[in-house]
């Protein structure tokens, strides 16, 4: 089963969606799973997993809404506030939905970019285990050290890395990103998406030699156990269509074996996001 590890939905409108700016107005409409699913058949790709684009717990329900009514939504990474008192009531709720298999906060905007070794984000973190979600982890380049530190501490959680952590594509740059990248990578317990590169890269300009060294780095770094396909649509549409954005990725893989290429285009992100491949 081939599986695109992130993407999103959403009903658009300007006060929800602040961040989407005039200079994104591509991604200005609805998004929603009928628009999804013929660009997934066209790709063979057999599901999903919707990631959260607000942080609101509203949100996580329509998408888990949604994944109830999607049988190709194979799992939902939601939102819930990490930092609240009361954050196992809420993920005791939240995670009676069978296809909750996740949770993201937006860590990228956090003023402090120490934000993920505060003790009350901590406490947040320590409890998704017992729930069996994994933490998705949303950050630029300068967070990488600061992740490190986190999954030290929590060597039962799963994390996921997502968006190989924002590298400097469209400058060519790979220092410091590369060697903190392989500073997390040694910590077993984390994987990676391999999505979020062409909105990185020059912006419907970019060429497929543009993510070589990027993904030659990540795959030495992570190995093909610990790497998952990811669209990001819808917003990779600001960059590339849908299949040119996976198809970085799908003719990166090429040199690697069969088991290796079926690891990162669905094994992987079945096996650490917990999804019955059974019934695809």
């Amino acid at each position: 089963m081939r599986l695109d590890a992130h993407q999103h939905f959403w009903k658009y409108s300007p006060a929800d969606y602040a961040w989407i700016s005039d200079r994104m107005q591509v991604l200005q409409r609805d998004f929603l799973p009928q628009h999804l699913k013929p660009l997934l058949d066209a790709q063979n790709f057999q599901g999903s997993i919707a990631v959260q684009a607000q942080q609101t717990c509203e949100e996580t329900l329509w998408l888990l809404e949604l994944a109830e009514q999607h049988e190709f939504i194979r799992g939902v990474v939601g939102w819930v506030d990490l930092c609240a008192p009361q954050v196992r009531e809420q993920l005791e709720a939240l995670a009676k939905r069978r296809k909750l298999v996740g949770i993201r906060h937006v860590v990228q905007d956090e003023p402090d970019d120490a934000f993920m070794l505060r003790p009350d984000f901590r406490r947040g973190i320590d409890e998704l285990a017992g729930f069996g979600l994994v933490y998705d982890l949303l950050l630029y380049p300068r967070h990488l050290p600061i992740a490190a530190k986190l999954v030290r501490q929590f060597p039962a959680q799963a994390f996921v890395l997502d968006h190989i952590a924002k590298p400097l594509i469209a400058d060519r740059q790979l220092e410091p990103w590369a060697r903190d990248l392989k500073g997390l990578a040694k910590l077993p317990n984390v994987s990676c998406k391999l999505s979020g590169m062409v909105t990185e890269a020059r912006w419907q300009q970019w060429k497929p030699d543009d993510f070589k060294p990027c993904l030659d780095t990540v795959l030495e770094a992570f190995g093909p156990s610990r790497l998952m396909i990811g669209s990001d649509w819808p917003v990779c549409l600001l960059s590339s269509p849908y299949p040119d954005t996976l198809s970085i990725v799908l003719n990166f893989i090429g040199k690697l074996s069969t088991g290796e290429r079926d690891a990162i285009l669905g094994v992987n992100c079945a096996r650490i996001y917990g999804i019955d491949q059974a019934s695809s």
